[in-house]
């Protein structure tokens, strides 16, 4: 949803080694924590699935306002996790990068942007479902949080870093963004409220893929307690 779509040579040199720095600390983080923790065999399979559907959808770009779509991150970390999630965030941006869709130089940015609309989703989603709210509210609202997130650091990022040969000046180019940002926030009711939809379906077939699976079961008594 949220994605720098600028051109090579855009930011500046010192941008573009500060994200790639933080976007690298970041994967190292995420590796160690995978490589320390493991990994259940079911968030393979999901990351790859959800991998897949997330490069796919990545690539219907609509040509408003320097490109605007979906990408469903908030969807891979509510299913795969948010350390698996940063993971494919990285991936699909490297693949992206190699079509056209985005700088190479900005993959650093563009991964710290769309693996954080991963992990707020998942932290926003399994706070909402210990609050007990229904599947569908709590994954919607999940989602859209993930994504706004993003879509705010998307635009932060390019604020802070500014735009080689742009005459705008900061406070200018800072409104542009925010036009930016608001029409990105409405996609993200958007796809918000498809991956309701998506995680409402796996929940009723498949609870253990959303970590619900002993959800309905809690406060639940058998035999007789002395």
């Amino acid at each position: 949803m949220a994605h720098i779509h600028l051109g090579e040579g855009t930011f500046p040199l010192w941008a573009l080694a500060l994200w790639t720095t933080v976007g690298v600390v970041l994967i190292s983080a995420v590796v160690y924590r995978i490589r320390r923790g493991g990994i259940k065999t079911h968030q393979i399979a999901l990351a790859g699935i959800g991998g897949a559907a997330s490069f796919a959808i990545f690539q219907l770009n609509i040509p408003v306002w320097g490109g605007i779509h979906m990408n469903l991150t908030g969807l891979v970390g509510i299913l795969a996790g948010p350390l698996l999630g940063a993971l494919i965030a990285l991936v699909v941006n490297i693949f992206s990068a190699a079509l056209g869709h985005g700088a190479v130089g900005l993959i650093g940015a563009n991964t710290l942007v769309n693996a954080s609309e991963a992990i707020v989703a998942y932290y926003a989603f399994k706070t909402l479902m210990q609050l007990d709210w229904d599947t569908f509210p709590a994954s919607a609202g999940a989602a859209t949080v993930g994504l706004s997130s993003g879509a705010i650091l998307m635009g932060a990022i390019i604020v802070v870093s500014g735009v080689n040969g742009s005459a705008l000046p900061r406070g200018d180019l800072t409104i542009a963004v925010a036009g930016l940002v608001g029409l990105n926030l409405g996609v993200a009711v958007i796809e918000g409220i498809l991956t309701g939809f998506i995680i409402q379906f796996l929940a009723s077939v498949r609870p253990d893929l959303v970590g619900l699976a002993n959800r309905d079961s809690r406060g639940d008594t058998t035999g007789v307690t002395a």
